[in-house]
């Protein structure tokens, strides 16, 4: 097929990457074949056995193959990029917040809209609202919800001990993290309290920012509230209380991933959505050691999780828009998102079929994640959330090395983005 061309051509061309996690990340894998044949393109490897066996109930119905291929996240965008010019890309991709908003307003991805209104399957008003909002745009749909996440706190439970720490719970405030984050902090740098590097948004500083009353983006997308005086404040708190008191060096961070020195038993803590709860429960040491619990809480009482889905979307270009429509639909009915969550593969968008999912990993508290859902703030973002996410995290580096103070890193952000969003809006 024209995918399979495509992505060599990537992947041939592409840096080999190492993905170090904590139950690793592979570069791809494959099945199916024959005519009709429906080419699934995800970024998982985790999710990848999971998901072949809910396609294997697809391929039972109908008679339609599926084939996966699974390429790593940085590699992904720059395939479907190269499709999207070149008119040639997967049948069925996972499409993602960041970007969703620019392929709809380009016409690269099927448009879904009368598919949906005339299936028996799929009701959007069965998946979170915020989550099916991402993948709208001018009136109309172009994925369906594939699962929805939020953030947790994992802790070592060995450290905790050692340290005569009560374990974290829903009592602790974000005071009570950096407290807790201090005393498990070594001073010849053996371990640290935690890790919340400068490029983590969702599963780092966001939750602290709306629980302290800041936010990123205006509700209207048409203001950035990097510089509002609580966003502010709350960065300071965090660079005055945590960064610069119990984590690893900004170059440390920027080497190993919080997860990684998580498991490794070089941090205490780590804040981590539900996406990684199959690397953790597949890793020896932090199923010796380790739990979770919810976020800490502002002293208000206020305890948001940033939360994110994935959506199920087409190519518009495609050959074979029949047959992945009838695969999307299939992943996104109740049926396959109940085994989706059965499976352990991930929450699923589907609400009130993730119940079942804490029970794949019943050495953790993953009751945690589902408590998280009580006060939800969806993923900032905007038409062109890359270009200023990855903007913001650069300058915040910067402050993160005290090149430039932390005020100075928020109002340049929200300059920048401020000029972003009015670009959008030309």
């Amino acid at each position: 097929m024209k995918f399979k061309k495509v992505l060599s051509a990537v992947l041939v061309a592409a840096t080999c990457v190492s993905l170090c996690a904590c139950g690793g990340k592979g570069d791809g894998g494959s099945e199916g074949g024959g005519d009709g044949t429906v080419q699934v393109a995800i970024w998982d490897n985790v999710q990848l056995d999971g998901l072949k066996e809910i396609a294997a109930g697809f391929t039972e119905e109908t008679g339609v193959d599926v084939e996966f291929q699974v390429i790593p996240w940085n590699e992904y965008w720059t395939l479907l990029e190269a499709g999207a010019t070149g008119g040639e890309m997967p049948d069925v991709f996972w499409m993602h917040s960041t970007y969703s908003q620019r392929y709809m307003s380009n016409d690269i991805l099927l448009d879904l809209t009368d598919k949906i209104k005339g299936s028996e399957k799929i009701n959007l008003d069965n998946y979170y609202k915020d989550i099916a909002e991402l993948y709208q745009y001018d009136g109309k749909t172009y994925a369906v919800p594939k699962d929805y996440d939020t953030i947790a706190l994992w802790y070592n439970k060995k450290m905790f001990d050692e340290a005569k720490i009560a374990y974290p719970d829903e009592t602790w405030t974000w005071n009570d993290f950096a407290e807790a984050a201090k005393k498990l902090t070594a001073e010849d740098g053996s371990q640290y309290g935690t890790a919340i590097p400068a490029i983590y948004n969702q599963d780092g500083y966001y939750n602290l920012i709306y629980d302290m009353g800041g936010y990123i983006v205006s509700d209207d997308k048409k203001k950035s509230g990097w510089d509002d005086p609580k966003t502010m404040e709350a960065m300071n708190w965090l660079y005055d209380n945590v960064v610069t008191t119990s984590m690893p060096s900004p170059e440390t961070m920027g080497e190993t991933s919080p997860d990684v020195l998580f498991c490794s038993g070089k941090i205490a803590m780590t804040l981590q959505g539900s996406w990684m709860t199959a690397s953790m429960r597949d890793n020896e040491f932090v199923n010796e050691n380790c739990d979770v619990a919810v976020l800490p809480k502002a002293d208000d009482g206020t305890r948001k999780s940033i939360y994110n889905g994935l959506g199920w979307a087409a190519a518009a270009e495609g050959d074979n828009t029949e047959n992945s429509w009838k695969l999307i639909e299939y992943f996104g009915s109740e049926e396959a998102q109940k085994k989706q969550a059965e499976l352990g593969i991930t929450m699923s968008a589907f609400m009130g079929t993730s119940d079942t999912w804490i029970q794949c990993a019943p050495n953790f508290n993953l009751q945690a994640y589902l408590d998280m859902t009580e006060d939800m703030q969806i993923r900032p973002y905007t038409k062109n959330t890359k270009l200023w996410e990855d903007y913001s995290q650069e300058v915040m580096k910067e402050a993160y090395t005290k090149e430039i103070t932390i005020d100075e890193a928020c109002k340049k952000i929200a300059e920048y983005m401020n000029e972003s969003i009015a670009e959008e809006n030309q």
